[in-house]
């Protein structure tokens, strides 16, 4: 029950750093991981996506408090009670994150983690499929993480694309590399028609290294000695147990669970741990706030052509489906169906994209339920940069109780213009002639909803998180009273302790998330190690020259 380092979560972050500081062979390292197998079609059958992220087994199944700018809704936050954590219930969509966000991150005090700081690790993570088996100045080819493309093969997809150019808007062959803004393929997290999670890709062959051992338990909280971070209390099998980290403890348990592991080890705002009866230890005013997290609707529009994926909503066709990836892992069943995406910028002014499309051949609602209209299509579009900020708090002391999260989502009245635009926008691009051949009548909002008031009913109706939850201990200068790791990731105030994961991000990255956090978990390695950064790469990310003066 002692290693050289103990880290707690085997999600996006996590494991990638089990593989890194056990790849030597120098250290033993231990990881602590509550969830239970991935093994099963659910998990690794790309197509089923709405399945894990709803099933008490595999989802912690958190709720946000009731919001109070969306109707008082509690929204659903899951996050991977798994191994491989979220990265085993996402949606398996694949995104870097803008080159500018990066740079934002090192702007704000995360010195060291600039676009040219973190392009090497996006490269050393990857196994790119997207370019006929050549890397470039941009991308990877032989890292534990295989990243393909869909086949495209329902000309929805294409139509899409087609009718993003048609409305003036750029095309791009590769949203990951040099050119994020405009209409292309999207890429994922699958390989050979399975999900290719963290779990897959980083702990599976890692643990087959003599020095790396997985524990299953719940991490309560730090063993803090004389301001110096000695191990971890668990419990398991009903007893209470301390596992000894001989170098460090490392927290990667997700923006949720990293701040709330963090202010039961008595790190954290003083008032609020008094509150609780926990002592502080180091009084971080940071942890548990600047919580973030990306909004999306659904535009959903009829289809004329009974060419949707709605042919296969029965259970026939769900069943054949099934065996066909069984046995073959191919056909439909073998993608996530998100093929087609786009990166857009809402208003000249803006430099890079702050808006977001996932295209689906579907008109369906994330949890799997099937518009009852039948044939359509839709797109989930959001703001990517919405300025409203939430928090993450302690219930009680008992480490059982679920954290209380507040995302305060459109608190901001920015929020309202950009999310009004996204759905005029959507309708804008729906029009186009690609879609001539498909289009039916508007299924959401209905083309009753015109007004900004009719739309902003919509919204807060409707409006729906994305699930990329952030920002909660975010990296910043030593000095920083709000920061909670350094560039280093080590926690401010206690020693041989640091965290890893979506909740060092200072601010919220383009897209999804699952791709940055296995590189804070890449980065984070070398930093424990004690090894030089690789070198930066300053590539130049292809900005459109008319940013100044139009948004396409």
């Amino acid at each position: 029950m002692q290693a050289d380092y103990v880290i707690i979560g085997s999600g996006s972050a996590g494991a990638a750093m089990a593989y890194r500081l056990s790849e030597d062979g120098k250290h033993s390292v231990i990881v602590l991981e509550y969830g239970g197998t991935d093994a099963g079609p659910f998990i690794q059958m790309p197509a089923a996506l709405s399945y894990p992220m709803s099933m008490a087994r595999y989802d912690w199944g958190y709720r946000s408090e009731p919001e109070p700018h969306l109707g008082g809704r509690r929204l659903a936050t899951p996050r991977g009670k798994v191994v491989g954590g979220s990265s085993s219930i996402n949606g398996m969509v694949f995104v870097r994150g803008h080159a500018m966000d990066f740079d934002h991150w090192r702007d704000s005090g995360a010195s060291g983690w600039g676009y040219a700081d973190v392009l090497p690790y996006f490269k050393r993570m990857e196994s790119w499929h997207g370019g006929n088996g050549k890397g470039s100045a941009w991308r990877g080819t032989d890292g534990p993480l295989h990243v393909s493309r869909g086949p495209r093969a329902n000309p929805l997809f294409d139509a899409f694309l087609e009718a993003g150019s048609q409305a003036g808007f750029p095309l791009t062959p590769d949203y990951n590399g040099e050119q994020q803004e405009g209409f292309g393929p999207m890429e994922q997290t699958v390989w050979k028609g399975r999900r290719w999670s963290t779990a897959n890709a980083y702990l599976r062959p890692a643990l087959k290294r003599k020095n790396l051992q997985l524990i299953r338990c719940l991490a309560r909280k730090i063993v803090i000695e004389d301001g110096r971070a000695t191990g971890v209390e668990i419990e398991r099998r009903g007893r209470i147990e301390n596992v000894t980290a001989n170098r460090e403890v490392i927290i990667a348990a997700s923006s949720i669970n990293s701040p709330k592991l963090l202010m039961l080890s008595g790190i954290g705002p003083a008032a609020h741990l008094a509150e609780h009866g926990i002592d502080v230890v180091a009084d971080r005013p940071g942890v548990g706030q600047n919580l973030q997290d990306h909004l999306e609707l659904y535009i959903q529009q009829a289809c004329t052509q009974p060419i949707t994926l709605y042919k296969h909503w029965n259970l026939f066709s769900k069943a054949l489906l099934g065996a066909q990836w069984l046995f073959f892992k191919k056909g439909l069943g073998a993608s996530n169906q998100f093929e087609s995406a786009a990166f857009l910028r809402s208003k000249p002014g803006v430099q890079y994209p702050d808006i977001q499309y996932h295209f689906l051949p579907i008109a369906v609602r994330y949890d799997g339920q099937a518009a009852a209209e039948g044939h359509g299509f839709q797109a989930h579009v959001g703001p990517m940069r919405s300025k409203s900020r939430g928090e993450v708090t302690l219930r009680s002391a008992d480490p059982k109780d679920d954290p209380r999260i507040v995302f305060n989502y459109m608190s901001h009245e920015d929020d309202w213009a950009d999310f009004r635009h996204c759905i005029r926008l959507t309708r804008d691009i729906f029009a186009q002639p690609a879609f001539d051949p498909y289009r039916g009548r508007e299924i959401q909002p209905g083309n009753a909803a015109q007004s900004d008031e009719a739309l902003n009913d919509h919204i807060r109706d409707h409006a729906e998180s994305a699930y990329h939850p952030c920002g909660t201990c975010r990296i910043g200068a030593a000095d920083d009273p709000m920061a909670v790791v350094d560039p280093e990731c080590r926690v401010i105030g206690v020693d041989g302790l640091r965290l890893a994961d979506s909740s060092i991000f200072p601010r919220i990255t383009n897209g999804n998330l699952n791709g940055p956090s296995i590189m804070v978990g890449e980065k984070a390695a070398d930093h424990i190690l004690g090894r030089t950064p690789l070198p930066a790469e300053n590539v130049e990310p292809w900005i459109n020259p008319r940013w100044r003066t139009a948004d396409r």
